[in-house]
């Protein structure tokens, strides 16, 4: 559903990506975790046509990315780490663009952003300005924006960031439920709990290159680890000490 094959990306002599090869299944929930600077948002970003790998591909659904982009973007929903949203649009207004955008029906849209107000508790707000928003607001408009056209792949960088805990819970809820169906989620996070609770497989990536990969269980069971706290501080410094011993 989601692959990434030998996505390297480089910004002169250094690598942000080396041969990152990744596969999030239908009907699967994937975390990738890292330190900052390991490559997560690089990939994420790869990913959605918004950073063009120097080596690689990036598929979603069988649909190659950078050959295709238009097709490619029908295919998944999107949420970045700090949205940027057209502060002097209201948010009723920015879902019907987006749902302009995906070419959805009018009737059809407009009692599915009926549904995605109710769902984030921004009904009482579709009228106002954008920039009148909090942030945790502005991500919950960018989750229902993400969630319009009804994806096969959902993919967010670090979803969690300035919720309060109704929509912390309701996030959670989506990550996990999301993939069902035969669908695909696969989502960037520093918050390790996150990984423990909902993913069903988890990529750890440091200094552009995969480190492990597999279920939370499997990992901790592998690396003797009690939880994944312990497992991502001990292969994070273990990888930091031998590329400094090099």
């Amino acid at each position: 559903m989601i692959r990434l094959e030998n996505l390297s990306k480089l910004y002169g002599k250094f690598t942000a990506l080396q041969g990152l090869d990744l596969e999030v299944f239908p009907g699967e929930t994937l975390a990738l975790l890292g330190p900052n600077g390991a490559g997560k948002s690089t990939s994420i970003k790869a990913l959605v046509g918004l950073l063009r790998p120097t080596r690689g591909r990036a598929l979603v659904n069988g649909v190659d990315v950078w050959k295709e982009p238009v097709r490619a973007k029908a295919q998944f929903g999107y949420v970045p780490d700090r949205p940027y949203l057209y502060g002097k649009l209201s948010g009723l207004e920015i879902l019907r663009f987006a749902a302009g955008i995906y070419k959805l029906p009018r009737s059809e849209s407009e009692n599915r952003i009926t549904e995605l107000l109710v769902q984030f508790r921004l009904e009482r707000f579709a009228s106002s300005l954008i920039e009148t928003y909090s942030h945790g607001m502005r991500q919950k408009l960018s989750l229902a924006m993400s969630l319009l056209h009804r994806p096969q792949a959902l993919i967010l960088d670090e979803p969690m960031v300035g919720l309060d805990p109704h929509a912390a819970r309701l996030v959670k809820d989506l990550l996990k439920d999301y993939s069902k169906d035969g669908r695909a989620v696969l989502y960037a996070t520093h918050q390790l709990y996150l990984a423990e609770q909902v993913a069903d497989r988890v990529a750890l990536v440091h200094r552009g290159r995969l480190l492990a990969l597999g279920s939370p269980k499997e990992l901790l069971d592998q690396h003797g680890s009690h939880d994944l706290e312990e497992f991502f501080l001990r292969l994070t410094e273990d990888a930091q000490s031998e590329a400094l011993s090099v």
